[in-house]
């Protein structure tokens, strides 16, 4: 099987647009299997940069990108998006972009109970980016949603106006707002529906086509493991599964192409919004590592919390997504420190734990148990391959290997596509 799945194994934020992009110049279809416009990707290629939040990476470098039913779809933030990259000089027409017919649309009211929700929990805050994402993905499962197909139909859509309306206005009331103003959300559909309708495609069938011709598949995962509905840091999660199994359902393939599954991990820790954190430092190691690696949220523009390297929770994260091998990310942060460290398990009430428990109790009291090694003072930034390396930065790559029990397939020195190491080959192994 020749087809990668790439997907993050942390809190997201790993750095997946660069090696998405580094790989789809050699992949014929990149499909986005989950997710939102909450996934911020960046990508540098030479002075440009760009910054993507909905659209596959592999738009930038022109291969056929494709937007999979398992993603909950904004069609005003793609519009936005698409004439921002045409400005960039990146042409997107039907021919090099697809968009399942079946995804669910998110309306504005899904962004209104996003940041009503949000207000009214107080301390009980997820830190969701309030982008309509979560109830995007309820109202699908609750078989109200409005699918871009429907945009082909909106003189029949009274009936699911109706069921999706009294969904949303008795918790509107519940809020004090005024009920959908559904002649505005008719009006608005009609008014985007031209722009969006000729990208709607029955992408399971170009997927399947082109696995039947031999074609690499390039499946781009969004958020990390850790903020999987089922595996990550439960409430503080985002509302899809992110986990490579996803890409069957999420694209309409089926399970068995997901190929080889690629991990990114940073090589060091960060994570936006609240919830639980380990390895976090509040202190100046926490904001030099901040500083170093300009951590701030694409999407959102919130800065991130940082901390030291987790080897329990990439463990974890590579068992729970089937990973083949990892590609570790901005190992160039850590150039100076005179020591760093890793953790390598946690202490909580008298036990220890190789894993992070399931409750959010627990995993917000558990102790991180650290393993320090020699840092490096020579520069890893733009090495290109193991001799540019300084040998305490393959020693900490390799014992990064051995507590994740998974193998390093792809070292990153830079944000620049380049500035690669190629250990293993995804698309060949």
């Amino acid at each position: 099987m020749a087809n990668v799945t790439v997907i993050g194994a942390q809190w997201g934020d790993e750095g997946k647009g660069k090696i998405v992009d580094w790989l789809a110049s050699r992949a014929d279809v990149v499909a986005r299997f989950q997710g939102g416009h909450n996934a911020g990707h960046t990508l540098v290629v030479g002075e440009n940069v760009y910054k993507l939040s909905l659209l596959p990476s592999g738009i930038v470098r022109g291969t056929l990108s494709v937007v999979g039913n398992g993603v909950v779809f904004d069609p005003w933030h793609f519009r936005d998006e698409v004439e921002k990259l045409k400005v960039q000089g990146v042409e997107i027409t039907p021919e090099n972009l697809q968009v399942a017919e079946n995804a669910p649309l998110i309306l504005p009211f899904h962004r209104d109970l996003d940041g009503l929700r949000e207000t009214a929990a107080g301390k009980g805050k997820i830190g969701t980016t309030g982008r309509g994402i979560g109830p995007a993905y309820e109202d699908k499962v609750g078989r109200r949603a409005i699918r871009i197909c429907d945009l082909s139909h909106l003189d029949d859509l009274g009936p699911q106006l109706d069921r999706i309306c009294a969904h949303h206005d008795a918790l509107r009331k519940g809020f004090d707002q005024p009920p959908v103003d559904r002649q505005a959300l008719l009006d608005a559909l009609w008014d985007i529906a031209a722009f969006i309708l000729p990208f709607a495609k029955p992408v399971w069938r170009t997927l399947n086509d082109a696995r039947r011709s031999g074609k690499k598949i390039l499946f781009e995962g969004a958020q990390g493991v850790l903020l999987d509905i089922d595996h990550g840091t439960y409430p503080f999660v985002t509302s899809s599964n992110v986990v490579a199994g996803q890409t069957g359902s999420g694209t309409g393939i089926g399970p068995q192409a997901a190929g080889f599954v690629l991990g990114i991990v940073k090589a060091y820790t960060t994570r936006v919004g609240a919830g639980p954190f380990p390895t976090e430092q509040e202190n100046d190691i926490g904001q030099r590592l901040g500083e170093r690696g300009h951590e701030f949220g694409t999407v959102t523009g919130r800065q991130r919390r940082c901390g030291w390297f987790d080897a329990v929770l990439v463990r974890q994260s590579c068992a729970v997504s089937g990973v083949s091998g990892i590609a570790l990310t901005k190992i160039d942060v850590l150039d100076g420190f005179e020591t760093v460290k890793i953790c390598t398990g946690y202490k909580l009430g008298g036990r220890d734990y190789d894993y992070l428990p399931p409750h959010s109790a627990d995993q917000a009291k558990v102790e991180p148990v650290y393993e320090e090694m020699e840092g490096w003072q020579d520069s890893t930034a733009g090495a290109r391959s193991w001799a540019d390396l300084p040998a305490q930065a393959i020693k900490y790559i390799r014992r990064v290997e051995e507590l994740i029990d998974c193998p390093v397939a792809l070292v990153s020195t830079s944000p620049q596509r380049e500035d690669t190491i190629l250990v293993r080959d995804p698309f060949v192994d």
